[in-house]
């Protein structure tokens, strides 16, 4: 599987980690915009990224070789399988190599994510019920 991806070449500074439908037309580009308008040389995945089950080797070692991540949290962000694994990642190279990850709450309270309540409620009851035969991977995600 190859992830299309844009940048400001070559390895990272920024990863950036977001919830297409809420934020990629809007906010999230915005950011990118500003971030390589800086010369912070910035991952952000292209419109139309291939999807599997797992995520992409090239995402992976995009995560990896970036010296900060930017998780913007939004509304949908958890009905997105794809957003959560990557967060799974994120914090395993966190923790790996102590990267640093910046959360962003837009338009969603931060109390709703730590809590789990409001949309991020809905979202992983609706993983719950996908997902029965794989609850490990729900419970990985929250």
């Amino acid at each position: 599987m190859a992830a299309a991806s844009s940048s400001c070449q070559g390895s990272y500074d920024v990863f950036l980690n977001f919830r297409g439908k809420d934020t990629r037309n809007g906010f999230t580009t915005h950011l990118y915009e500003a971030l390589c308008n800086k010369e912070i040389r910035t991952f952000m995945d292209a419109d139309k990224i291939v999807k599997g089950e797992e995520i992409s080797a090239s995402l992976v070692t995009a995560m990896d070789k970036s010296m900060l991540c930017i998780v913007v949290l939004s509304k949908n962000y958890a009905s997105s399988t794809w957003c959560l694994d990557e967060l799974v990642q994120i914090l395993k190279c966190k923790n790996a190599k102590k990267q640093t990850v910046l959360p962003i709450f837009y338009n969603v309270n931060p109390s709703d994510v730590r809590e789990q309540k409001g949309s991020f409620a809905k979202a992983f009851a609706k993983l719950e019920e996908k997902f029965k035969e794989k609850m490990e991977r729900v419970h990985i995600w929250k």
